[in-house]
Order: structure tokens, then sequence, then C-alpha cells
């Protein structure tokens, strides 16, 4: 293993945070009430807190005076390494809570085996990270059975999501070349053996709030290789802006 494959495998977990973190940050003044307006922009601050850290030992290893900044904002789209499923947009609030939701049961399941990781610093980021990662679970799974199990035009509205965000679900599982090098060394989580729980427990909370679990057999992906869809272009304008625009700025 090479720092460069280390380096990698931190964006893969780093830029769904940051990622996930800009789209939540979209909805700031703008939640269906004000106690879940400010619950979304903290999840979003929780994000960033977390990507903060990533980037920073990220830089750490790339050396030649690169910066957290650098790392956020000055890279080109083929080279943020998050999923597709972050990425898709806030059609409407079913799909917000559908993708924290699908994100959310990946993520805390990631934690929980990072914290055991070879490498100090991503072992201490997971242990710090977990309890919010743990309450942003909570949030959105109980968001899942309100909805689900509320009115029609609910019940209707989160289906429609579950169902359009499913295809993304396969892409959390995916081993890159990078991946499966960090992993060989005991540092990384090899998500693949993730994959039976996800869907254990996502079923069982959909099955909860009465909705009916997609059986999709074909699934997107890329995004863990650079190649991202064409709301990330439109993501990174609006992330990137003040950056390029002013130089040398600071978070």
């Amino acid at each position: 293993m090479k720092d460069k494959n280390l380096y990698n495998y931190i964006l893969g977990i780093a830029d769904n945070s940051l990622i996930l973190g800009q789209r939540l940050g979209e909805l700031c003044g703008h939640g269906p009430n004000l106690e879940t307006d400010i619950a979304l922009t903290n999840i979003s601050l929780d994000l960033f807190g977390q990507t903060r850290s990533y980037y920073q030992y990220a830089a750490k290893i790339a050396g030649n005076d690169k910066t957290e900044d650098d790392v956020a904002f000055l890279r080109i789209e083929r080279e943020y390494r998050n999923v597709l499923l972050v990425e898709q947009p806030n059609t409407h609030f079913g799909y917000v809570i559908a993708r924290q939701f699908l994100f959310d049961t990946f993520h805390l399941l990631l934690m929980e085996k990072l914290q055991n990781s070879g490498d100090e610093h991503l072992a201490a980021i997971a242990k710090k990270g977990i309890k919010e990662v743990s309450y942003h679970h909570r949030f959105s799974g109980d968001w899942i059975k309100r909805l689900g199990d509320g009115t029609d035009e609910s019940h209707e509205k989160i289906q429609e999501a579950i169902d359009g965000l499913w295809r993304y679900t396969d892409e959390l599982f995916h081993v890159t070349e990078d991946d499966a090098l960090v992993i060989e060394a005991g540092i990384g989580v090899n998500v693949s053996q993730l994959k039976e729980e996800y869907y254990k427990q996502v079923s069982e909370i959909l099955t909860e709030a009465t909705l009916t679990v997609p059986e999709n057999k074909y699934f997107a992906k890329g995004g863990k290789e650079g190649v991202h869809t064409e709301q990330m272009g439109y993501i990174l304008a609006e992330l990137q802006y003040m950056q390029r625009t002013y130089p040398n700025m600071n978070w």
C-alpha cells in the first residue's frame, strides 16, 4: 500500500459527507418546520466537521504544503470519490429523507467498523463521529416511519423517493482498487461485507413504515471512480465558487 492509496481511500469516505452536507445546506431556511429545518442544518454541520478531520489528514498525507481547503475545493469533478447517492437533488422532502436514511444506515455500519482501523487517525475520527452518525440514523429512520405510515400523500411521496434512489444503493458496497489495498493493510473497512446487514436493516425499517422494498436488478455506479451524474457539476460550481474567486481563503 502506498500513500496515494490511503489518500484516495480517505477521499472515498470524506467526499460522501462533503457532498451530502452541501446538499443539506441548500435546505437551510426551507425545512417543513423550524425544528426539522434546524435538525437538517445541524446534520449538515456534523458532516462538514467530520469531513474537515478527514481532509486535514488527507492533506498531511499528500504533502507539498497542501491544505484541507485545497483538498475540499480545488479538485476537478473526476477527482471526487463520493457515491452517486449523496449528490442526488432535493426533489422534495421525501427525497431528502430517503437519501439521508439510505446513506445513514450505511454510514453507521461503516463507522462501527472504522473504529477498529489499524490507522489511529481514522479510528479516532470514527470514534468521535459515531455519536453524531447514530443520531442522523435515528432522525432519518424516524422520519421514514412517520412519512410511510402517515397520510396517503406522505406515503406516496416517500415511496416514490425510495424507489427513485434505490438504484444508487449498491454502489455503497463497491470496493475500488485503492480500497482493496488499504483493506489488505488492515486499515480500511471491507464494505462489501456490510451489504447483507445493510439491506436487512433498511428492509426492516421500510416494512415497519408500511413501504414496499424495491426489487431493482440494475444499479447505477461510477461515483467512487470519479464518474458522476450531471448533478455534480452544479454542486461543485456553488461549493467551489468562493475559493476559486478569492484564492487562499480559509474555512
